[in-house]
């Protein structure tokens, strides 16, 4: 039997987007689970599509409503915070993006990944486009996260090759509400910020190797770009700037002394 897991759904004027029927039909087989759906002050009727879902499933879902909207990273920084405080306590939380691009599904080789091995301590979601997988992403897109992936993982010490998928799942551990316990300086890449985060939390005699068992990304069978996407060209834009902010926040001269 699958570990105690809460996942974080942010929601954001999802009313019409929500597949609320398949994320119900994929709750109610899976006694392990706990989806905590975030609703980021929405101005639609997102609250009440939410609330339903929890009505009609109050064992599975739990709603947590947000006046103002602080967009998707202190929504799931909140969100997880709010399921480490849940009774029973989750063995796993992680969050997941409201538009399935990533299908629920996937959600169990997260869990069998964490149970199967330890030591790792973050499983994230990896947009590989390789033969047999069914990657769909927006070609300009793709373009940036790879030049963006280079630039983390020379910044981060990291191999990684896909931080911003919008589907992750962390151990529970005594150091892991310190990785969200501060508002995020960045808002587009906050994903990138936990990673800083937690290689800032590890003793300082740690090594890359030692690093990279504890962060284990798992390529994607399937991803789709879903239309509505929150991001606009001007947030690529945006992209390099908030890393440069990570780096000198975490990395930079000074740091540590």
């Amino acid at each position: 039997m699958s570990k105690r897991t809460v996942l974080v759904v942010p929601c954001y004027n999802e009313e019409l987007r929500l597949r609320v029927d398949d994320v119900a039909a994929f709750a109610a087989t899976r006694d392990w689970l706990r989806i905590l759906l975030v609703d980021d002050g929405s101005r639609d009727g997102t609250r009440g599509v939410l609330l339903g879902l929890k009505d009609r499933d109050p064992r599975h879902f739990e709603v947590l409503g947000l006046d103002v909207n602080g967009g998707k990273a202190e929504a799931v920084r909140i969100g997880i915070l709010h399921a480490l405080t849940l009774d029973p306590a989750p063995d796993y939380v992680g969050f997941w993006d409201a538009d399935l691009a990533t299908p629920l599904e996937a959600l169990q080789e997260f869990v069998d990944t964490l149970d199967a091995h330890p030591e790792v301590e973050i499983a994230i979601g990896s947009r590989v486009q390789l033969l047999g997988r069914n990657i769909e992403r927006d070609r300009r897109r793709h373009y940036f996260g790879r030049v963006a992936a280079t630039a983390v993982s020379l910044m981060l010490g990291l191999r990684v090759y896909d931080t911003q998928c919008g589907a992750k799942l962390f151990r529970v551990t005594p150091s892991l509400p310190a990785l969200f316990a501060d508002v995020f300086l960045t808002r587009w890449v906050f994903d990138v910020e936990i990673l800083a985060r937690f290689i800032k939390l590890l003793p300082p005699s740690g090594d890359h190797a030692t690093l990279e068992r504890k962060v284990h990304e798992i390529p994607l069978k399937t991803w789709m770009d879903v239309k509505g996407s929150r991001l606009k060209p001007g947030d690529f834009v945006k992209a390099p700037m908030e890393l440069a902010r990570i780096w000198n926040h975490y990395f930079g001269p000074g740091v540590g002394e």
